[in-house]
């Protein structure tokens, strides 16, 4: 496997993988949120890093629920567009990446506080399949700001797999 290609973000996405890693997504930020320590900030981060780069391909969570809950648990495929999904998680990034530095700057409060953003956007993911990130993408393409050249499925029915309507 080239690098292009491991450093690609998969289109379309199955909503059931991406609503179970939201779902470790949240113990992992709640864990963070309790022991309130740079390393656990880091490594949420990291995850989210991770998963903008490359979708569930290098990202333990992304390998955990596309690799075992999803087939073995779950059993379920509902396929969406990818680039919503990845802007989502370029937003956990930012926000994850800012507790990360609070934290080692001592602040960790604020960290906790940004973490508990995350664990709000996460678990209407995980629990209601409501994509905060995703909604937010769509309102922003709607605008202009995103081109619809990003996603021309996400404003396109006809173009969307057939699964995903």
């Amino acid at each position: 496997m080239s690098v292009r290609e491991v450093l690609t973000f998969p289109n379309p996405v199955n909503d059931y993988a991406a609503r179970t890693t939201a779902g470790l997504v949240v113990v992992l930020a709640i864990i963070a949120v309790a022991v309130n320590e740079p390393i656990v900030y880091g490594l949420l981060a990291l995850g989210f890093a991770l998963r903008v780069a490359s979708g569930p391909t290098l990202s333990p969570f992304g390998q955990l629920s596309v690799k075992f809950i999803v087939p073995k648990i779950v059993r379920e495929e509902k396929l969406v567009p990818g680039p919503p999904k990845r802007f989502a998680q370029a937003i956990g990034l930012v926000v994850s990446g800012v507790a990360f530095v609070l934290s080692l700057f001592g602040f960790g409060l604020a960290a906790q506080l940004a973490t508990g953003i995350l664990i709000a956007a996460a678990t209407l993911e995980s629990v209601f399949g409501f994509c905060l990130g995703c909604t937010t993408f769509g309102f922003l393409q709607r605008e202009g700001i995103i081109p619809e050249s990003v996603c021309e499925a996400c404003n396109n029915i006809s173009l969307r797999n057939p699964a995903a309507v």
